[in-house]
């Protein structure tokens, strides 16, 4: 990759949003989240992810500051994934590829996924 090419993704904020934004597991986190507070397993059964998937989504989320992760001090112990303000800022987004998605895609097959989204490396205790 030529270094101007780098140096224009890291300026432009359509490239930053979508290096953020633009995996299909993430934009399914966003929805679920959407109405409200949700447990890991919650997630996992709504999404579809594997647990590792879920695990690394939900870590570069909560990195980039659009979720939070809350432990309570519970046996079994139990963790809740919350939208931060920056996380419910980008559900009209969110919305807008419902709305696209109901309008032009509502009668064209789902793509198949690809063996590396389910690829990534799970952390113990999520």
């Amino acid at each position: 990759m030529r270094r101007s090419d780098t140096a224009q993704r890291e300026t432009c904020p359509i490239a930053r949003a979508a290096q953020l934004l633009g995996d299909h597991w993430t934009l399914l986190l966003l929805r679920d989240l959407s109405h409200g507070s949700r447990r890991f397993q919650e997630l996992l059964h709504s999404t579809g992810m594997s647990p590792a998937v879920l695990s690394s989504r939900l870590r570069h989320l909560e990195r980039a500051g659009m979720v939070t992760r809350r432990q309570f001090a519970e046996i079994p112990p139990r963790v809740e994934y919350t939208l931060t303000e920056m996380g419910l800022a980008a559900l009209p987004l969110v919305e807008q590829l419902r709305q696209f998605g109901e309008t032009w895609l509502a009668t064209m097959p789902a793509p198949p996924l690809e063996a590396a989204d389910h690829a990534q490396p799970s952390e113990p205790g999520e």
